[in-house]
């Protein structure tokens, strides 16, 4: 039996130490440390994470998967609540650091299981609601600016440039895995992933930037 921390860092401010030094304060020691870098847990399933896959192919009945709170195993209601009900099948059990909420298939009681349910049920709705929430005051923050005439707001600078664009938009027509594009393009698997996931708003944020 084995204790795995999963970790999700999706923006600069997060960071994997802050996330593990946060569950070691809490008690918890770790025999595997997993984590997904630059990954958006609304549009990305967790089984299509690098290494969420991995932590699926890994967990065994009896381990521990702890997570500093259900929103780092994803922000898409129906992911969540599906990874957690299928860990708990395999006799996985979940933990998280804040609440300190277990989750597990132990108990056949109805009233205890329909209790449970509920509960990841609310967490997993209000993961993808803060998600949504935040993601509404950002197109609201950047229709402002542009309402007072600011139209030098172009948003964050992309990373890869207009043949990178292209190459990685030819090869996702072709069906090429992610590893594959990243490898052809120079790019990162994250960044394909951005693209991969909204590639009219690649498009945009370079013709924002005029590359």
């Amino acid at each position: 039996m084995a204790t795995f921390l999963y970790a999700r860092v999706s923006t600069s401010e997060q960071t994997l130490d802050h996330q593990q030094s946060q569950a070691e304060k809490a008690g918890f020691t770790f025999d595997h440390v997993i984590a997904d870098h630059g990954v958006s847990g609304m549009s990305v399933l967790m089984k299509d994470r690098p290494e969420g896959k991995r932590l699926f192919d890994m967990l065994r009945a009896g381990d521990t998967l702890v997570v500093r709170w259900v929103d780092r195993l994803g922000r898409n209601y129906a992911d969540v609540t599906d990874t957690i009900r299928e860990f708990m099948r395999r006799g996985v059990v979940i933990r998280t650091v804040i609440n300190s909420m277990t989750f597990d298939g132990a108990t056949a009681d109805p009233i205890q299981m329909a209790v449970r349910d509920a509960m990841i049920a609310f967490m997993a709705g209000t993961a993808q609601a803060q998600a949504e929430a935040t993601k509404d005051a950002q197109k609201a923050g950047i229709a402002n600016a542009r309402d007072k005439g600011n139209d030098s707001y172009k948003g964050r600078k992309p990373s890869y440039t207009r043949e990178q664009y292209t190459t990685v938009a030819d090869l996702l027509r072709k069906s090429d895995s992610v590893s594959e594009i990243a490898q052809a393009s120079g790019l990162t698997r994250q960044t394909v992933y951005r693209i991969k996931e909204d590639p009219a708003a690649a498009e945009k944020a370079l013709a924002a930037w005029g590359l």
